[in-house]
């Protein structure tokens, strides 16, 4: 999402230059393009303003410590910066041991419901029992995407009645929780296309018999400005306690991710990072900061290794890499999330990267399907694999014959390529050039 401003960021501070003092003029340069930068992202206007001011404040005239340049000090003023925008530290809801009521509000579309069950599947993997209230009864299906989520997590659901009262529902509530104890109830409020006094009194109504522990105001990117406005009334109403922050992963500026934390007073508690149901991440104002400035967030890649359990990767000496160690590899490796997002958690990648760059899911997925068509036994010994077998798999698969050649023929450059690797890093091995990365075979990109 940020891709187009950390570009623009990372421009502007490699012209500032490599003096050892900065001046007063190319703090006011650099400043007046950031500015730009930042507006053309959707951040708002005092946001930006107050921004760039703090920046210039701590930069005229500061001596560039050690080894730095002008503009890697600047870079870290920025970085500084930036962070403090986004809120400083993380922050997470509170918890208590028990009797945690949480109100999920927002406008329809904005990923109130999914986030709902996001959480539901993010808290009960930390080993909290939870209840979800289906109390969306303004938009029909609501009720029934949030049971469908329920049953995806392994969680009730309780689902509100049409014109069932604020009481009746606690009743109700209260009375589940003798039966079946739970530990964190997350209430899926009502919500509309836009803000009117009807939905604001329905929700103070609900809060103020519910007594929510914290209300959590889902905000989607996309909107810009515009979920700005909606954060601060919904915050003058129903009193939100925190941010979630959905459709992180798509092409929206970054405006209002950047400028919510600052318009509302609010800490963002979580971002949105896919349409799956483990598609929601804790949101960290240090690493969001680097990698708009694209020095990348490698805890974030370790973090997801964690969660995919690549200790199932490894594989034999790399002499016996086979087809089914490089089946096994390919599936876990795609546990941890799209290949091009997480190259850009590699520091300094997303300048590498060509603009728009992505590598597409279903080259994967089609290479997934050849090997799969294979016996456990040519998977294992690849050199059985004759005409007559090709035909097989590739029929099997729903590919050419050619495909199936090009992919065993890219499975020898891989192993050639881990030997090589093997014997650079032992004893002897300085000074031997680098093996040729193995191409995925064109043919497969339909």
């Amino acid at each position: 999402m940020f891709e187009s401003l950390g570009n623009k960021l990372q421009d502007i501070l490699d012209r500032v230059g490599k003096e050892r003092q900065l001046t007063e003029a190319q703090v006011k340069a650099a400043m007046r393009e950031i500015r730009m930068a930042l507006l053309e992202a959707d951040v708002n206007f005092g946001v930006a303003k107050d921004f760039v001011a703090k920046v210039s404040e701590k930069a005229v005239g500061q001596s560039v410590e050690g080894s730095l340049t002008a503009g890697q000090t600047v870079v870290k003023l920025v970085h500084d910066e930036l962070i403090e925008t986004l809120g400083g530290k993380t922050i997470q809801p509170e918890l208590r041991s028990e009797g945690n009521v949480w109100f999920m509000v927002g406008l329809q579309g904005a990923g109130k419901t999914t986030s709902t069950g996001k959480l539901a599947a993010h808290y009960k993997s930390k080993g909290r029992r939870v209840l979800l209230v289906a109390a969306d009864t303004q938009r029909p299906a609501a009720r029934d995407q949030l049971e469908v989520l329920a049953k995806q997590v392994g969680v009730p659901v309780l689902k509100v009645a049409d014109g069932e009262s604020p009481a009746e529902t606690k009743r109700r509530v209260d009375e589940h929780l003798k039966t079946d104890f739970r530990d964190l109830v997350i209430v899926d409020t009502a919500g509309r296309l836009q803000i009117d006094e009807a939905l604001m009194d329905q929700l103070a109504d609900l809060q103020a018999t519910m007594q929510p522990t914290e209300s959590l105001l889902v905000v989607d990117a996309m909107t810009g400005q515009e979920a700005l406005n909606v954060a601060q009334t919904f915050d003058q109403r129903v009193n939100v306690t925190g941010l979630i922050i959905t459709k992180m992963d798509g092409d929206a500026r970054g405006g209002a991710a950047l400028s919510a934390r600052s318009v509302t007073g609010k800490p963002i508690y979580f971002a949105g990072t896919s349409e799956k149901i483990a598609g929601l991440d804790a949101f960290h104002p240090d690493r969001v900061a680097g990698r708009i400035l694209g020095m990348g967030d490698v805890l974030g890649l370790i973090e997801r290794a964690q969660q995919a359990d690549l200790k199932a990767m490894e594989v034999k000496k790399p002499g016996d890499f086979d087809l089914e160690d490089l089946l096994l590899q390919l599936r876990q490796i795609r546990k941890m999330g799209p290949l091009g997002d997480l190259l850009k958690l590699i520091p300094g990648m997303s300048r590498a990267l060509p603009e728009g760059f992505n590598i597409d899911e279903a080259q994967l997925q089609r290479i997934d399907a050849m090997i799969s068509s294979m016996t456990v036994k040519e998977r294992r010994n690849p050199k059985i694999i004759d005409g007559r077998r090709r035909k097989r798999i590739a029929a099997g698969s729903g590919h050419s014959v050619q495909d199936i050649n090009k992919l065993l023929k890219m499975h020898e450059q891989m192993k050639d390529m881990m030997k090589m690797l093997q014997r650079m890093s032992g004893p002897g091995g300085k000074g031997m050039k680098p093996p040729r990365m193995p191409n995925v075979p064109p043919s497969l990109k339909r």
